[in-house]
């Protein structure tokens, strides 16, 4: 819409999507029609099954996240972004500040993933990814690894990191020799999927939404909705 000159921002068209506006002081108009952020916040967190793109839609896949919030008819997004095969939680809203915060490296929000790896890796990687290895973009920052279990002869990881690089943990296990077999993130920001079976949804409760306002140093008050 920004790209075909649909936009404006105190009367002058909008040159870029990533333009950043004061919703409190700024005037956006589309097609002519002042337009403001919702009275009312939609917030969600999403099973992800595997298999499932988190996109609004691409030709090559017939099945994004979208097409698994039945009865939802706000526009929300989804906070971030997990793989085609990745499983897990996803949260997804219409509160641009509080998304926007979620994902941005400077609040280091912590997101704690559950990997099947290839191998039962020793002390030394452990250690490793605890420390930080080279991946794409450099060096990882510091994260929380644990050995949960063995699984014959493959071993499940669990993984808090406070960055959100893209690949990131598939990137950190195949660097110390131990790819991948299946990932799913367990919690974000402290919010899980429990009781939620692949595919399902739910809306976030009020102290949850309190609890991410507060990791990200939001001191406005926000309202919750269905």
């Amino acid at each position: 819409m920004i790209q075909t000159g649909q936009v404006q921002v105190n009367g002058r068209r909008a040159d870029h999507p990533g333009a950043l506006i004061d919703p409190e002081a700024d005037r956006v108009v589309y097609r002519g029609r002042q337009v403001r952020p919702p009275a009312v916040c939609t917030y969600l967190v999403l099973n992800k099954p595997a298999g499932v793109l988190v996109s609004a839609g691409d030709p090559h896949h017939e099945r994004t996240v979208y097409d698994l919030l039945k009865g939802i008819s706000t526009r929300v997004f989804p906070v971030g972004r997990l793989d085609l095969d990745t499983q897990g939680v996803l949260l997804l809203t219409d509160d641009g500040d509080l998304g926007h915060r979620l994902t941005h490296p400077r609040y280091g929000v912590e997101k704690t993933y559950r990997a099947l790896v290839r191998g039962i890796p020793p002390s030394d990687a452990l250690r490793r990814l605890r420390e930080g290895v080279a991946i794409e973009g450099g060096v990882t920052a510091p994260a929380n690894v644990r050995m949960a279990r063995t699984r014959g002869e493959d071993g499940e990881l669990e993984l808090t990191l406070h960055e959100g690089r893209k690949r990131q943990v598939k990137q950190m296990c195949a660097a110390v020799g131990h790819p991948v077999r299946r990932l799913e993130r367990i919690l974000f920001g402290g919010i899980s999927a429990k009781g939620l079976r692949p595919g399902c949804w739910r809306h976030l409760t009020g102290p949850e939404v309190d609890r991410l306002v507060r990791l990200v140093g939001l001191e406005r008050t926000y309202a919750g909705g269905g």
